[in-house]
């Protein structure tokens, strides 16, 4: 299973149609506090963009909604359905992510078999209500060290305030990917900033020298 190193999440299909115009192969919706009937609608719609690119989409906090539509998959926050029973509802098909904040967290998401791993946040952000503690980057370094010395190969996706300028740094500390919103969905040109990410995050990483 190909996990996309650049993660769009957004509320609705128009943002979703220019992330990915820019090349955005992974796009999530998050919906909070929504009627199940607009819900439902929106995810349509959002999953109609992302066939129409071939993008991955994925269903915030909601995996019968999720498994109703057919979506790709589901991300499970730290208050949501836990991701064994995702699994048993959704099957081996869907793709599970999961929240982290810490070391812990991805020790039990890894157990809990999920996909990919969302790690976060890097710095304060708008965009959620109930915010963990922030990592910044020697938060990232040491958590995915752990991780190494785990022997753990599931993808972490770093995730919150992450800025383009970011990337490279947040790469440097052994990240998958990173996962964005406002950074895109709030720019001037969102189809040419999320090219920007793209190309940022293919870049080949540098190789330190003694």
């Amino acid at each position: 299973m190909e996990i996309s190193y650049l993660h769009y999440i957004t509320t609705n299909a128009e943002a979703a149609e220019l992330a990915c115009q820019g090349g955005v192969r992974w796009v999530q919706l998050r919906m909070k506090n929504t009627p199940d009937a607009e819900w439902k609608a929106r995810a349509l719609a959002t999953q109609a963009v992302c066939r129409r690119h071939g993008a991955t989409f994925i269903v915030n906090d909601n995996p019968r909604l999720a498994q109703e539509i057919g979506a790709d998959g589901v991300h499970l926050g730290k208050q949501d359905m836990p991701p064994a029973e995702a699994r048993a509802l959704l099957g081996p098909r869907f793709i599970i992510g999961g929240t982290a904040n810490m070391f812990a967290d991805i020790e039990r998401l890894v157990a809990a078999g999920v996909d990919y791993v969302g790690l976060g946040p890097f710095r304060f952000t708008t965009t959620k209500e109930k915010l963990s503690p922030i990592l910044g980057l020697a938060g990232y370094a040491d958590v995915l060290a752990r991780c190494r010395a785990a022997g753990f190969t599931v993808p972490v996706i770093g995730i919150g305030g992450i800025a383009l300028a970011d990337v490279g740094a947040l790469r440097a500390t052994g990240l998958h990917g990173v996962a964005v919103s406002s950074a895109i969905g709030g720019a001037a040109a969102p189809a040419a900033t999320a090219a920007l990410f793209v190309e940022e995050l293919t870049k080949p990483l540098a190789v330190e020298t003694a």
